[in-house]
């Protein structure tokens, strides 16, 4: 089954408080004169666009549909209904899905693997059609998996910068309007700097890539539920993994109306003896939001993998109430 991500819409009476006064900036005759500042400007000029699509996505009461299973998990599926992983069976099994009647009532957005983007429904129309029709606007993942991370405590890093800025003009061009790359933390293992570091700086140069070519990134930093460690440990971790992807944003220019959040939520390692509540996980997810995430985001689509059902509906409700 594909999966969905809830949606929480930042309240816009979150917005910093505070004005530039350029006024204020006065120089006397005999002060030095000021050194010439430089402003990134991106060559494309997508801003506008890229502000546009996240809040479409981000629209409250909708989610993402995440269909971007590989070929090979693909492939499981139709398997498990005794059927070959072949192109045609995946392309009709992606055909149910983007021609639901009524699907866009409660999906924004759909996360389409790089062979679907290309594909066509047995009527001839592509995919990309299909979704724009029911008000979807269609995605694409666009990292190249997980690697170990040489240097580091068993850990990994994500790959696929490389080719990143000409696979996204060519996803744009087909239609593809925003994007997605996940990366993981794992906590049992460290983190470490390096790790950490890493993580990050990847996500950043991912969603600046992304942005130059008028995809609206997706960042999601996943924190793994491997590991007996508490929920305050998950907190601490998920804080400065947090801090340091917004550093990294903030230094690739990335503009952050232009953007969207898939955080884990905060939650004891799976073998943690102690466990939490609903409550306990929806409050301390979003306090570890609200010190981290600027208000210029627009939306955060919550990952909510291995979640009880009444720990997501928790979430959700506390989203829209805070």
């Amino acid at each position: 089954m594909a999966a969905v991500g809830m949606t929480m819409s930042l309240k816009s009476s979150t917005a910093l408080k505070g004005d530039f006064l350029g006024a204020a900036l006065k120089q006397t005759v005999a002060a030095p004169k000021a050194a010439n500042v430089a402003f990134a400007v991106r060559a494309a000029g997508y801003d506008e666009e890229l502000v546009k699509t996240a809040n479409s996505i981000a629209s409250k009461g909708k989610g993402i549909l995440a269909m971007d299973e590989s070929n090979a998990t693909c492939g499981k599926r139709l398997e498990s209904i005794g059927l070959e992983n072949t192109e045609a069976n995946r392309q009709a099994y992606r055909q149910l899905l983007v021609t639901t009647p009524g699907l866009g009532d409660y999906i924004s957005g759909a996360i389409l693997f790089e062979e679907t983007l290309y594909q066509s429904t047995t009527d001839g129309r592509t995919m990309v059609d299909c979704l724009n029709a029911n008000g979807i606007i269609p995605g694409i993942k666009v990292d190249k998996g997980l690697v170990p991370l040489t240097g580091s405590n068993n850990e990994s890093w994500c790959q696929g910068l490389d080719g990143l800025a000409s696979r996204t003009a060519a996803y744009y061009k087909q239609g593809a309007r925003f994007a997605k790359w996940r990366t993981v933390v794992s906590i049992p293992n460290g983190p470490s700097e390096l790790a950490v570091t890493e993580a990050a700086w990847g996500l950043a140069r991912y969603a600046s890539i992304c942005q130059d070519n008028g995809l609206a990134p997706i960042v999601e930093p996943e924190i793994l539920l491997d590991g007996d460690h508490g929920i305050d440990r998950t907190l601490e971790v998920a804080s400065k993994v947090w801090s340091k992807v917004f550093y990294f944003l903030a230094e690739n220019n990335v503009l952050f109306e232009g953007i969207l959040l898939k955080p884990s939520m905060v939650t004891p390692g799976a073998e943690c003896k102690e466990r939490a509540t609903p409550e306990q996980v929806a409050q301390y997810t979003l306090n570890m939001l609200k010190r981290r995430v600027p208000p210029a985001v627009p939306g955060i689509m919550f990952l909510s993998g291995g979640q009880s059902e009444e720990a997501k509906q928790g979430m959700f409700v506390k989203g829209y109430t805070y």
